[in-house]
């Protein structure tokens, strides 16, 4: 049995609708929720935790259905954008905050633990509107963490913090979250998140649940064009020429790919790359086990902090690659010069 499960949930708020959510999670799983604005994650968050309402549909949480538990019973943590931390309570007691409904022992111990592991233990004598933005997050994160969810949700909560922070917040929450065995629903815009933290993932968009399963999965096996698209996939439109005992042969227009995905022949079709799933060499390389090897022009170059996209171009085709500095370095090309592209045919995708 799941260790938590959504059964085609809806939520009806008039002007906007939650339509036939369905997923399951083990426990200890970190669930990232991916989409564009107004996809309804929040309202997703907000339903699990008792906020809305399901029109029909059933929440499990370790073997009992609390659709209709009042949020206060269901043992559910959630931190939000704005940390929603008591401005007139100090940090200790924004984290004992909740504890103090569960218990009177101990908390001066527990309240010290929790803030030790988030290190912020120096802080808890202060007021929020004394503290960084990272330093709040880490008390709004300690105030769930330390009453011991068994879920916990958080929505954006490092939107504020700089990429230095996001990066150290991440380790210090891994850490946390390991040694508590705790289960994530974690919204955010921003995939290096999700590669970091979750080993599954969510695509919402209008209310629908697009596409959930592993990370590897929903990046490299994206069901549509939108979600190719929305994880940074590029997407060309194609036409299946030949498919025999082997790889199937794709037209996309200014060369071919093969790929290990097959469909008949003369079907329409759309192929996705992702971009770290390209190598690029100067010189044409030989004896190597990569299917697809195609000539570009190396169109320019975008630095992304440690990496950089390569924007390559054939005729009217263009593709993205992404590799790190160093390796832009030593490559030694510069706009409008010939570079090769490489890619084997289990990461050519095609999607519906």
């Amino acid at each position: 049995m799941s260790f938590f499960r959504v059964d085609n949930l809806h939520i009806n708020l008039i002007e906007f609708q939650l339509r036939e959510v369905s997923f399951c999670l083990d426990q200890g799983d970190y669930m990232m929720i991916i989409g564009p604005t107004g996809a309804g994650k929040t309202i997703l968050l907000e339903s699990i935790v008792g906020f809305w309402k399901p029109e029909k549909g059933r929440i499990w949480l370790e073997g009992s259905e609390i659709t209709q538990e009042l949020p206060e019973y269901r043992n559910i943590g959630i931190v939000y954008q704005n940390y929603a931390l008591i401005p007139h309570f100090t940090v200790f007691e924004n984290i004992a905050y909740g504890l103090k409904k569960k218990t009177k022992n101990g908390i001066g111990e527990t309240v010290k633990d929790i803030a030790a592991s988030l290190k912020i233990e120096h802080l808890l004598h202060r007021k929020p509107e004394t503290l960084s933005g990272g330093e709040q997050q880490r008390v709004a994160l300690a105030r769930s963490l330390v009453v011991e969810p068994k879920l916990l949700l958080m929505d954006e909560p490092f939107s504020a913090l700089d990429p230095r922070l996001r990066r150290e917040t991440r380790h210090l929450l891994l850490d946390v979250l390991a040694r508590r065995k705790t289960t994530v629903i974690h919204i955010s815009h921003d995939l290096n998140d999700a590669w970091a933290l979750a080993n599954k993932l969510a695509i919402f968009r209008d209310g629908l649940l697009l596409q959930f399963g592993t990370i590897e999965d929903v990046f490299r096996r994206p069901q549509s064009r939108f979600i190719a698209d929305f994880v940074g996939a590029s997407i060309l439109d194609g036409t299946v020429v030949a498919n025999g005992s082997g790889p199937c042969l794709i037209d996309v227009g200014d060369f071919h790919l093969t790929s290990i995905d097959c469909t008949d022949p003369g079907k329409k079709v759309q192929v996705a790359l992702r971009p770290e799933d390209i190598i690029v060499s100067k010189e044409r390389p030989s004896g190597i086990s990569a299917q697809n090897i195609i000539a570009t022009r190396l169109e320019r170059v975008v630095p992304e902090g440690r990496a950089s996209f390569l924007h390559l171009a054939v005729n009217e085709t263009e593709l993205s690659v992404l590799v790190t500095n160093n390796a832009v370095a030593q490559l030694g090309v510069s706009p409008g010069d010939s570079i090769y592209a490489m890619i084997k045919s289990a990461n050519v995708r095609i999607v519906q």
